[in-house]
């Protein structure tokens, strides 16, 4: 019988943020703001009696705004990295 070594890898453990090297400061003001609508919008509805049209229509909106909006934004918004140019010539002739 064959003996089978067996190699141990060590896994790196990181104790950071998955989102990290994500995430730039722009995301964290766009959520920041996106939390603030949400805030507003919740605060708009609870004023005055239910049939008023600030919690009937203003503060719908405002929430859409932010759930369908602002939030999606600041998950899915990235800087586009200015070294890369579409427009290089890759073949290297003049």
């Amino acid at each position: 019988m064959t003996k089978v070594k067996k190699r141990i890898k060590q896994k790196k453990i990181s104790s950071g943020s998955p989102f990290k090297n994500y995430w730039s400061k722009t995301n964290y003001i766009i959520f920041g703001i996106g939390l603030a609508l949400l805030l507003i919008g919740n605060f708009l509805m609870t004023r005055g009696p239910w049939d008023n049209p600030l919690s009937l229509t203003i503060s719908p909106i405002v929430l859409v705004i932010a759930y369908l909006v602002v939030i999606p934004l600041s998950i899915f918004y990235k800087k586009k990295n200015p070294s890369t140019n579409v427009n290089q010539d890759v073949s290297g002739k003049d």
